[in-house]
């Protein structure tokens, strides 16, 4: 594209428009900056818009050239779907008495030409979530078909009348349609207090959690049950270990070492992936030993003075996570870091130097960009950010790592065994 789209605002009654005398600026940290007119793309299929109550959006007038405040209606946002992650969060002020926002992303968005656009990036091909390709009668038919075949496991019942039906969680829904990645929730528990956990909220605060959280402790029998058989059936199987809607899966180990075991005895193929906080490296040892394929350990800095405010660690210190990536690789796993995307503070020369030093010393294979679900205000509050420093930008960040680290993947999703060890590039989802 080679003009900027212009702002966009909303009424506060659901209605959207654009303001012809604005262009958008992105937000970076604390700041508004112009996007770079090659960073937009056409907002992807199952994107939404969001108005964002009490907050006045910031865009550079036309006619002058200089940033302004939209005081026609509410500032707007883009929520991006999976595969695709944001370069610049939507710029506005906050008025004082303005809520906090809900755990989702919120991206810059504007309007050019009867579009909507976003400055983004499609980091992934694996098509694992696109909208398109659900089908709610076949989801329907699945899990029918596995409350069925498994009436007294309560693990099934939770990923299809919780997970499935009422959060309609793309990595359930895809269980249920027979296919990829099918989730393992584990734990109840968790040994981190992170400010924006998604299934645990503190009374006091503000936001909701968005999904209620596990309320037991699955048998080793429970999750061999169905995981066999999905690995032995499923096109490109995968079977994870944790998700983002539970407690923390390391701190039921033994249980999941005991399901390893047991699903190697009754079949070889597919992916065992874990998605942690990687706070216990000595049970990622046990669990390599077991047979574990791959892990993922969630990170919203590679940093540890901003990584620790936010997770808020019980017992367990940012090292123990490294080290966690470390064990894997030295038993010949696959190491993903699910890493938070928040434009101002990922793209930081001082993060950029933290990450370089860290693919570097674990032998890292993979980051998966994903967008962090957060209100940027209150995150920032909640860290004691007040300057993020000199900024890369994100696009020019993702550049630099692919030239420094030829063999370092980029993607969104836990690739499947065929890609770890075959073709990467392959877009394997669509077979």
């Amino acid at each position: 594209m080679n003009v900027s789209p212009y702002i966009m605002y909303s009424d506060g009654k659901g209605n959207i428009f654009e303001d012809t005398s604005l262009y958008v600026v992105g937000r970076s940290g604390w700041d508004a900056i112009p996007i770079p007119e090659d960073e937009w793309i056409e907002l992807p299929d199952g994107g939404n818009l969001y108005e964002l109550p009490g907050r006045r959006g910031i865009g550079i007038d036309v006619t002058t050239g200089e940033m302004r405040l939209c005081e026609k209606g509410w500032a707007v946002a883009a929520f991006i779907p999976p595969a695709h992650t944001g370069f610049y969060l939507a710029a506005y002020e906050t008025a004082p008495d303005a809520p906090t926002l809900p755990l989702f992303c919120y991206t810059a968005a504007g309007w050019h030409d009867d579009k909507f656009y976003v400055p983004a990036i499609r980091i992934e091909q694996d098509i694992r979530q696109e909208c398109a390709g659900f089908n709610d009668s076949k989801v329907q038919s699945g899990v029918s078909g596995m409350l069925e075949a498994y009436p007294h496991n309560r693990l099934v019942q939770h990923l299809a009348n919780n997970c499935a039906l009422t959060y309609h969680c793309p990595a359930a829904r895809n269980y249920f349609m027979g296919r990829w990645e099918c989730p393992i929730p584990s734990s109840p528990a968790c040994n981190a207090n992170c400010i924006g956990c998604i299934s645990f909220q503190p009374e006091e605060e503000t936001i909701v959690s968005t999904q209620d959280r596990l309320t037991f402790k699955p048998t080793a029998a429970e999750i061999v049950e169905f995981t066999v058989p999905h690995l032995e059936t499923a096109p490109y199987p995968i079977v994870s270990f944790g998700q983002g809607c539970e407690g923390e899966p390391l701190l039921m180990w033994e249980t999941i070492r005991e399901s390893i075991l047991e699903i190697r005895k009754h079949t070889p193929k597919g992916s065992i992936n874990i998605n942690t906080n990687g706070s216990k490296p000595n049970a990622v040892r046990e669990l390599c030993k077991a047979g574990l394929n791959s892990i993922r350990v969630s990170l919203n800095s590679v940093r540890e003075h901003i990584y620790t405010p936010y997770y808020r660690p019980n017992n367990y210190t940012f090292a123990d996570i490294i080290e966690s990536i470390k064990v894997m690789r030295e038993h010949g796993g696959w190491a993903s870091i699910n890493y938070f995307v928040f434009p101002g503070m990922t793209d930081s020369v001082e993060e950029y130097e933290a990450l370089r030093t860290i693919i570097q010393e674990t032998g890292l294979n993979m980051i998966q960009w994903r967008n962090f679900n957060i209100d940027p205000d209150w995150y920032l509050g909640k860290v004691g950010v007040t300057e993020t420093g000199d900024c890369l930008g994100m696009k020019q960040m993702m550049e630099l790592l692919r030239d420094e680290f030829p063999d370092l993947k980029f993607g969104y999703f836990n690739p499947p065994m065929e890609r770890i060890k075959g073709n990467y590039e392959a877009d394997f989802a669509h077979a």
